[in-house]
């Protein structure tokens, strides 16, 4: 019988000292059925993205691990960083991948958070499909108003946390768990430094203000680099492409006479996404996944123990 096994990508609010980024990703290393797939750090956004592939059982202690670590070398008080944050260890959402459900997905985020918000003493908010009231089901939604709003209004019933409190945690703020569909984290740069741009035209392409479905935006600036950033989450790219993404924001950029610098792909992506955007640039008609000799390879069967 294959393996259940679940994609997890915690966030962290750390971006800029190695030393502690290194301490955050040392539990996910050599960890028996947990496999480190990509860590990325962002100093501009101040933050760490971790992509993990792994067993329900192990992926737990080593996210409880991880954020013991995170928990105690970061202080959002004093944290500053261009994406928004409520917590030390800000998200971590659960993925079904293999030989399992989003129904599993759901209940291992709501029995490891329940477990979290205890052993860490940091509350919990759930989100998305493992939300327990449905005005938390978007992140945004449960992130408004960040860290600093969000220890103020705490007390407030509609902004208690789902496990854990009654307050937050001084430094460590709180963490957002859930389980959700995969995730393309996209940003795109533009030649301009204005950070008003790039909020508009954010607010023009994500879904809830009436823009592109399945598509999440903010505008950020890149103070280092005199550039700033849409910086997108296309929740279902079988809904909304990445090319699609870009024109509209190709579009809206060239309104205020800026252009496109760069695009980046923040993590990972699934090979399909793509292979989509190059068939549609090639104008290749009925293309087919199954003409692509590496993805043919990867579904070769294992004989013997044998690799293909």
């Amino acid at each position: 019988m294959s393996r259940r096994l679940y994609e997890c990508v915690p966030n962290y609010s750390e971006g800029r000292r190695k030393e502690v980024i290194d301490r955050i990703v040392a539990p996910f290393r050599s960890r028996p059925g947990v496999h480190l797939l990509d860590h990325l750090a962002d100093a501009d956004h101040n933050r760490l993205v971790v992509t993990l592939v792994g067993q329900a059982v192990p992926l737990q202690e080593a996210l409880l691990e991880s954020a013991r670590a995170a928990i105690s070398a970061i202080d959002l008080r004093v944290h500053q960083g261009a994406h928004p944050r409520i917590g030390a260890v800000d998200v971590i959402p659960f993925v079904p991948l293999r030989g399992v459900a989003m129904a599993d997905a759901v209940s291992l985020a709501r029995s490891f958070a329940e477990r979290y918000a205890c052993e860490t003493c940091v509350p919990v908010y759930l989100y998305e499909e493992a939300a327990l009231r449905p005005e938390r089901r978007n992140l945004e939604a449960v992130r408004k108003g960040q860290f600093e709003t969000l220890r103020r209004e705490v007390s407030l019933p509609e902004r208690a946390p789902d496990f854990g409190g009654p307050g937050l945690h001084p430094s460590a703020g709180a963490t957002a768990i859930g389980a959700r569909q995969f995730l393309i984290a996209f940003n795109i740069n533009l030649d301009s430094a204005d950070a008003g741009l790039a909020r508009s035209i954010a607010r023009t392409i994500r879904a809830s203000s009436g823009g592109l479905p399945c598509v999440k935006a903010v505008g950020v600036a890149l103070a280092d680099r005199g550039l700033v950033q849409v910086s997108v989450n296309v929740t279902d790219y079988r809904v909304t492409s990445l090319h699609q993404v870009l024109q509209m924001v190709r579009a809206e950029a060239a309104r205020a006479g800026a252009r496109v610098v760069e695009t980046e792909i923040y993590g990972l992506v699934p090979a399909s996404a793509l292979i989509q955007e190059a068939a549609r640039d090639l104008q290749v008609a009925g293309f087919d996944e199954a003409q692509v000799l590496d993805l043919r390879l990867a579904d070769l069967p294992d004989r013997n123990g044998e690799c293909p």
